[in-house]
C-alpha cells in the first residue's frame, strides 16, 4: 500500500516497570537499566496496525528477554479516538510468563481510559498450566487512566494511575489487587528524540515486596 508506514523506536532506561512493578528482581538497586525498542506498522489509513515491543528484564528463570506481539484496529467515534486490540507477551526463555490480553482504549484529547482482558489461562507465571500452579489467570482485568499535556513548547507533563484485579484463582491463592502510578514528563530534542522522567510505583509493598518501590526513572528513546 502506498500510505502503509512502518516506524521503529529505540530506548535505554533506567529501570523498567510494568503496571509499576519492577522486571529486574536480580538487583535491589534503583538503577536496573534496559535496552528497549520495537516497530510498528500501519496499513495505510485503514486504521489496522500490527506491532512487536521487545525488552531486557530479568524477573523469570532462564530468559532475559520480554517480545510483545500486538495488532488492533484504530478509529473515530462521537469524537474521540478508539484504539481496539490484541497482545500477547512473550518470554522466549521460560515460557510460563506469557500472557495474551485483548485491550480497548479511547482518547478524548489528553486523557486516555484503557482496559486490558486476560484471555489466556496463563498470567505472567501466577497462573496457568506452564507454571504448573493449576491456577487460572483468565479473566485478570487491567484499567487505567492517563493524561499527556504539552505545556510549554517540547515539553509535556504526562501521568497516569492503573488498577488491576486478579483473577479468582491468583486472589484465593491470596495475591492483593493493586494500584500503579506514574508522574512524569517528556522533553522532545526534535528529530525522534525524546528524554522522559517519572516517579513510578505502586501499592500493596507489604505483599509484592521491594518491585513495588516507587522509583525516579529516566528514559532516552530514538523514533525511527
Amino acid at each position: 500500500l502506498a500510505s502503509a508506514q512502518l516506524t521503529g523506536n529505540v530506548s535505554l532506561t533506567s529501570n523498567y516497570k510494568f503496571r509499576g512493578q519492577d522486571q529486574d528482581t536480580g538487583k535491589v538497586s534503583a538503577f536496573k537499566p534496559a535496552v528497549q525498542g520495537g516497530f510498528d506498522y500501519a496499513f495505510g489509513d485503514s486504521g489496522w496496525y500490527v506491532g512487536n515491543w521487545n525488552s531486557s528484564v530479568n524477573w523469570l528463570s532462564g530468559n532475559s528477554l520480554e517480545s510483545d506481539v500486538y495488532g488492533g484496529y484504530k478509529f473515530k467515534a462521537g469524537g474521540a479516538d478508539l484504539d481496539v486490540g490484541a497482545l500477547a507477551y512473550l518470554y522466549p526463555g521460560n515460557t510460563s510468563g506469557n500472557t495474551t490480553e485483548l485491550y480497548g482504549a479511547a482518547t478524548f484529547g489528553p486523557l486516555t481510559a484503557k482496559y486490558a482482558h486476560t484471555v489466556s489461562k496463563d498470567y505472567f507465571g501466577w497462573a496457568g498450566a506452564k507454571s504448573g500452579s493449576g491456577l487460572k489467570g483468565r479473566n485478570t482485568g487491567y484499567l487505567s487512566f492517563a493524561v499527556a499535556q504539552e505545556v510549554m513548547p517540547k515539553v509535556t507533563l504526562k501521568a497516569s494511575v492503573g488498577f488491576t484485579r486478579f483473577s479468582s484463582d491468583i486472589k484465593d491463592a491470596g495475591v492483593p489487587n493493586y494500584m500503579d502510578y506514574s508522574v512524569g514528563g517528556v522533553y522532545d530534542f526534535g528529530d525522534g528524540l525524546t528524554l522522559g522522567a517519572a516517579i513510578v510505583g505502586a501499592n500493596k509493598k507489604d505483599f509484592f515486596g521491594p518491585v513495588n518501590k516507587a522509583r525516579v526513572i529516566a528514559t532516552l528513546t530514538k523514533t525511527l
